[in-house]
């Protein structure tokens, strides 16, 4: 006869299909529906003719490389709609697009594929 075990067994919840997570050492974070999780890239230090900015005249980053692709959204139908973007695409956004996070010392940006303007090749 086999004896009980009283541990509990810890199971990792699986991902919808499709979907891509940003995993820091015990962290990871799934966007939902059409949103993605971008790392914003570091504003410039100098200008064009070598001035170093001091960090409250930085502007903010308005790109980024997407870490996160969440599974895309809904139709009317239920039909799930793929998004255009995938990890480690380089895009261009809005200013004030999307909600600033901090994981773990590292700051992400979460938006919906909507508020991308455009992608570099």
């Amino acid at each position: 006869m086999a004896a009980n075990s009283s541990a509990k067994q810890t199971v990792a919840p699986k991902a919808a299909a499709g979907v891509k997570a940003v995993a820091a050492a015990k962290t990871s974070i799934l966007p939902l529906d059409d949103r993605i999780v971008v790392e914003a890239q570091n504003a410039e230090a100098k200008t064009a003719g070598g001035i170093v900015l001091p960090e409250a005249a930085k502007e903010k980053p308005q790109q980024g490389k997407v870490v996160a692709v969440g599974p895309g959204r809904l139709n009317k139908e239920g039909v799930r709609i793929a998004t255009n973007l995938k990890k480690g695409d380089v895009v261009v956004y809005g200013k004030y697009s999307g909600t600033d996070v901090k994981i773990e010392g590292v700051e992400y940006k979460i938006m919906r594929e909507t508020e991308v303007l455009a992608k570099f090749d």
